[in-house]
Parts: structure tokens; C-alpha cells; sequence
């Protein structure tokens, strides 16, 4: 703060002394010492408000910043959304364009593009579904499918074994 030295210091403590007297001293150092206390805090007080009014000076600024950048953002965001509608409308445009022209084809007597149809659908066997013989016993349905997963009659489950008894006596 202030540039003293030691031998500044012991010229104003003899000066002191003859001025204020030996009685009195202690007391005018110690009323001096908490004068000087006051003025180093209200220094840092003032130095504190002058360093949080640049902080909030350089949030204001950062605040300004970021609402620009988010202006920016939602105009190119708006833009963006604004062509691809008018891309989706044009799009619509033209299917409706399309359709209209095979109808218009249909009307004129020329065939319009084919129409593909979907496939037939699958028949799926069920697995241990079993259909009647004409003796009306039971008989296990293999699809070849079956036989390549390993899904045959081996692993199908084991049906009774039917004994006719005409076939036995013969």
C-alpha cells in the first residue's frame, strides 16, 4: 500500500511519541489501528463490488450471446422447416398430378400401369397334425420342411402301435 521503511516508521514513532506523549500513545496506536482496520475493509468492499460488476457485466454479455445464438438457431430451424414443407407440398403436388392422370387415362380408354398383386399365402402344416387313412386309422403328416429341420416322424412323438389282427393271423 503505502512504501515504508524500517527507518521511515522509526521516525514517525519518535515523532509520535513527543507529540502525543507516553501516556496517551497506546491509546492513539490502538484507535489508529482499527482506523486503518476500516479503511483496508471498506478498500476490499469496494474492490469486491467493482470485480461482481464486471462478473455481472460479462454474464449480461454472455446472456446477450446465447439469446443470439438461440435467435439464430430457431430462425435457421424455421427455414429449414419451411422448405421441407414446401418440399412435402410439391411432393403431394405431384402424386395428386399422377393420380389424376390414370384416371384420366382410365377415362380415355388406355391401360393404365399394371397392378402388382400380393403373393398367395403360405400353408403352414402344423406340426404332429395327423390325417385319417382310408382304414381310418391315424397317420402322422410330414411336410419336407419338417424333414430338413429334423422335425420327421422320429421325433415326432411315438403314436400306440395299432395291431390288426386280420394282418396278424395271415
Amino acid at each position: 500500500m503505502f512504501d515504508f521503511g524500517f527507518s521511515e516508521l522509526i521516525v514517525i514513532a519518535v515523532v509520535a511519541l513527543v507529540v502525543v506523549g507516553p501516556e496517551r500513545l497506546p491509546k492513539v496506536a490502538r484507535t489508529a489501528g482499527h482506523l486503518l482496520g476500516r479503511l483496508q475493509r471498506y478498500v476490499s468492499d469496494v474492490k469486491s463490488d467493482i470485480q461482481r460488476e464486471m462478473q455481472l457485466e460479462d454474464l449480461k454479455k454472455l446472456q446477450q450471446q446465447v439469446e443470439q445464438q438461440a435467435r439464430e438457431l430457431e430462425s435457421s430451424m424455421r427455414s429449414q422447416a419451411q422448405s421441407v414443407e414446401a418440399d412435402l407440398e410439391k411432393t403431394v403436388a405431384e402424386a395428386k398430378s399422377g393420380l389424376s392422370g390414370d384416371t384420366a387415362a382410365a377415362a380415355s380408354g388406355t391401360t393404365p400401369a399394371p397392378v402388382v398383386e400380393a403373393p398367395p399365402p403360405v400353408v403352414v402344416t402344423i406340426l404332429g397334425a395327423e390325417a385319417a387313412s382310408a382304414d381310418g386309422a391315424a397317420e402322422p403328416q410330414v411336410d419336407s420342411r419338417q424333414l430338413e429341420l429334423g422335425l420327421g416322424p422320429a421325433s415326432a412323438p411315438a403314436a400306440a402301435p395299432t395291431t390288426d389282427k386280420a394282418t396278424d393271423k395271415a
